[in-house]
């Protein structure tokens, strides 16, 4: 899968160092696609569409989800990425499938989480429509 934004830039791949510390770090598998991102894009920011997205970096990742404190306000919710304002997208890794999901920073809660695609690939072809 090629992605692209319609503006911005997507950074250079991720170090597979980084992506392996990571996923020791988390103690759970993220989905394939995402690590198929990560493996030719180490996050970046820009337009899908009409929407704004910045994907964290394999670095931030784990940093984000723990100031964010998405364990204590949305369990088994792991966010990649926010849309620079007042939501983040991230996985159900309560569902089998691991959806992607989008939620509000403030108030947030897993009653609020949104299915919004279905895997990375799903999310590029998507989001111009939200």
């Amino acid at each position: 899968m090629k992605y692209e934004l319609t503006e911005g830039q997507l950074n250079p791949p991720a170090e597979r160092e980084a992506i392996n510390e990571v996923v020791k770090a988390l103690g759970f598998s993220l989905p394939e696609s995402y690590l198929d991102f990560l493996r030719a894009h180490n996050g970046g920011e820009g337009f899908i569409g009409d929407n704004y997205i910045i994907f964290w970096s394999a670095e931030e990742l784990e940093a984000f989800n723990r100031e964010y404190e998405v364990a204590t306000y949305a369990p088994g919710i792991f966010l990649f990425a926010s849309d620079g304002g007042g939501e983040g997208y991230g996985f159900d890794m309560q569902d089998v499938n691991r959806p992607i999901v989008r939620m509000p920073f403030v108030g947030m809660e897993r009653q609020y989480a949104d299915v919004v695609a279905r895997d990375l690939p799903d999310l590029f072809t998507r989001l111009p429509q939200l």
